[in-house]
Parts: structure tokens; C-alpha cells; sequence
């Protein structure tokens, strides 16, 4: 009889934690989460500045008051709300920059929106100025649909659009508005 309780506490014992153990599931990022909102950013940088180096040169420099990291969402980002001032540099180091009050990175499509006062002046003194901008980082491609002034030599061009490689080589104002030739 005895043997048989203690069989029987035995058995239950058993049941028990063997349903305690499989009953846990790794929850680290769970835990991880917690007192991080959705709507919050993960981190806050202050005075940001940072270089890109491809096979050992510098490609970019991109500086920023302040950036929110967006990381920890499903379609992750990075937001520059007080603006940016990106510096780019070709193969033969000539700077490029571009200049807006605020502006989006989206990691996972290499994608950077520029909004307000975007500006953007090539190393040939070509000179781009929208209200809103897209960058497609991989392609080196920049476009919009919104109102832009495009100064390119002596024409100063406006316009609802704007499509072009970075180098401005290929550059296409859309929609014309006006045009503007200024003499020395």
C-alpha cells in the first residue's frame, strides 16, 4: 500500500514537470519588448554623424541633429525630424550634397525621402531645389512628382517633377512650367 502511494506521488510528480517544461516557450524577445511602445523609437541619437566606406574609401558623410531609430518595427527605419546634410563623394572624390529639414531612411528598400527645403548642389555647381525628394540609395537615382527649380549652367528650369541619375547627367525636369536662361 505504501509502495503504492509513493508510486502514484511519484507518477503525478512527474506529469507535472514534464507539463511545466513543455509548457515554456522561449519569450526572450518578448521580454525584450517590454516598456518599448510600437510607437516609440528604440533609440535616440543626438549630434549624428556618420561615415560610409566602400572598399576603403568614403563614399558618404551624413550628419543630422537628431535621429530616431525605428528598428524594432516590421517595416524598420530611420527618422531625421530636425534634417539632414549628406555629403556624397564619387569615384574621382568629388562631394555632392544634399541638404533637407527632414528626412525618412527606409533600410530594407535603400530608400530616403527628403522633405522641406530639400537641396541638393553636385560638384559642378548643378543645383537641385524641391520641396520633397526621393533617393533610391542602390540605383543612385533621385526623383519626385512634386514642384522643383532645377538650375543646370545658365538655365534655371521649374517644373512638377524630376528624374535623374545623382551625377545629374541625365537629368529631366517633367511638366515645365517655366524657363529661364541667365546671361553672364
Amino acid at each position: 500500500m505504501r509502495k503504492l502511494n509513493l508510486y502514484n506521488i511519484l507518477n503525478t510528480v512527474t506529469i507535472i514537470i514534464v507539463t511545466v517544461f513543455f509548457s515554456c516557450k522561449n519569450n526572450f524577445n518578448d521580454v525584450q519588448r517590454i516598456g518599448i511602445s510600437d510607437n516609440e523609437p528604440i533609440g535616440v541619437v543626438y549630434n549624428f554623424n556618420s561615415k560610409y566606406v566602400d572598399s576603403g574609401r568614403v563614399t558618404a558623410i551624413l550628419y543630422s541633429p537628431k535621429m530616431l531609430d525605428y528598428t524594432n518595427r516590421t517595416f524598420p527605419f530611420n527618422e531625421f525630424p530636425d534634417g539632414i546634410i549628406l555629403d556624397l563623394f564619387d569615384e574621382k572624390n568629388n562631394k555632392s550634397v544634399i541638404v533637407s529639414d527632414y528626412a525618412i531612411v527606409y533600410s530594407e528598400t535603400n530608400l530616403i525621402d527628403l522633405k522641406g527645403n530639400v537641396k541638393i548642389e553636385s560638384h559642378t555647381n548643378d543645383t537641385l531645389f524641391a520641396e520633397q525628394l526621393y533617393y533610391d540609395q542602390k540605383a543612385e537615382w533621385l526623383f519626385t512628382n512634386k514642384p522643383v527649380t532645377f538650375k543646370q549652367g545658365q538655365d534655371i528650369i521649374d517644373g512638377n517633377g524630376f528624374d535623374s541619375n545623382l551625377k545629374f547627367t541625365n537629368a529631366e525636369v517633367l511638366e515645365i512650367t517655366g524657363m529661364l536662361t541667365v546671361q553672364d
